[in-house]
C-alpha cells in the first residue's frame, strides 16, 4: 500500500486530524467552540503543509485512488489541492529558482529589489493557481489532473458549506487559506536574498532535529533542490554527503524559523 513505510505514522496522523475535522463539523454549533477550535489546529496544519509537499514530489501510495483521497484530505487542511505544487513547485520553482525573472517562488521584484516577508507571501499566495495552471500549459496532463481535482475539491467545500455554513468556514474554509499563506511565509526564508548561480549557495538549511522531526526534513532544503524526488526520509544522508560544499552561512540550527540562529 505505502511506497515507503515511514509515510505510514504522518499519514495517519493526517488522517485523524481529518475525521476529528469533520466530528467538530458535524456536531459543534458553538461560533466560539468553533474558533476555539480554529485556533488550536492552525500550527498543526501549518505542518501538514510540509507532508502535503512531500507528497507531491513522492506519492504516498502505489494505488492512484488512494493518492487522489489523501490529496482530497491534504487539501482540506492546506488549501492545495492535487497536482497544484506538482506544476508550481515540482516543475516550476525547482526548475527555476536560480533565475529569479522566471522562479514561480520568486523572492525579488521586477525592479530588481528583495520583496519583505508579506509581500512575498500575499504576492505568492494570491498568485498560487494562476502560475500552477500557466506551468500546466506545458504539461497538459498532470494540468488536466489539476483542474479536475480541484474543482471537485471546490464542490465538495461548497457542499460542506451549503450544508453547514458556520462550522465549514471555521473548521474547513479558514484553515485551508491560512495554511497556503503560511505555507509560502514559510517558503520565503528558504532562498530569500540568495542571488546566486550555484546551486549548493542558493538555499538556507535548518539542520534542528525538531524542525526537521515536524517537518519530514524540510530543513535540508540544499539536498531536497539537489535531489527532488528523493524521499523524505532520506534527505539526512543525502545532506551528510554534500554538507561540505555549502557554505557555512547557510547552515542554521532554529527550531521555527530561521531568523532564531
Amino acid at each position: 500500500m505505502f511506497r515507503y513505510p515511514s509515510d505510514r505514522a504522518p499519514v495517519l496522523l493526517v488522517l485523524a486530524l481529518s475525521i476529528i475535522d469533520f466530528l467538530i463539523y458535524f456536531m459543534v454549533d458553538d461560533v466560539w467552540w468553533l474558533a476555539g477550535y480554529t485556533l488550536l489546529v492552525i500550527m498543526p496544519k501549518g505542518v501538514i503543509c510540509a507532508w502535503n509537499h512531500h507528497h507531491q514530489h513522492t506519492l504516498t501510495f502505489h494505488a492512484k485512488p488512494l493518492n487522489r483521497l489523501l490529496e482530497f484530505f491534504y487539501a482540506l487542511h492546506t488549501g492545495v489541492t492535487t497536482n497544484l505544487w506538482v506544476l508550481h513547485h515540482v516543475l516550476g520553482h525547482h526548475k527555476n529558482f536560480l533565475d529569479q525573472t522566471r522562479d514561480e517562488s520568486g523572492w525579488k521584484r521586477s525592479n530588481g529589489g528583495t520583496m519583505g516577508v508579506l509581500e512575498y507571501t500575499f504576492t505568492i499566495a494570491c498568485t498560487a493557481y494562476y502560475r500552477g495552471y500557466q506551468v500546466g500549459k506545458k504539461h497538459p496532463r498532470v494540468q488536466r489532473n489539476f483542474l479536475l481535482y480541484s474543482v471537485l475539491t471546490l464542490v465538495g467545500v461548497a457542499l460542506l458549506c451549503w450544508f453547514r455554513f458556520v462550522p465549514a468556514l471555521l473548521v474547513f474554509v479558514l484553515p485551508m487559506i491560512i495554511s497556503l499563506l503560511f505555507t509560502v511565509w514559510v517558503t520565503y526564508e528558504h532562498h530569500s536574498g540568495l542571488d546566486t548561480d550555484e546551486a549548493f549557495h542558493a538555499s538556507y538549511n535548518n539542520i534542528n532535529r525538531l524542525f526537521n522531526f515536524l517537518t519530514g526534513n524540510l530543513g535540508y532544503h540544499t539536498a531536497h533542490h539537489y535531489r527532488q524526488g528523493l524521499h523524505w526520509s532520506k534527505l539526512p544522508e543525502l545532506h551528510e554527503s554534500i554538507k561540505h560544499l555549502i557554505p557555512p552561512r547557510l547552515m542554521r540550527d532554529a527550531r521555527f524559523v530561521l531568523s532564531e540562529s
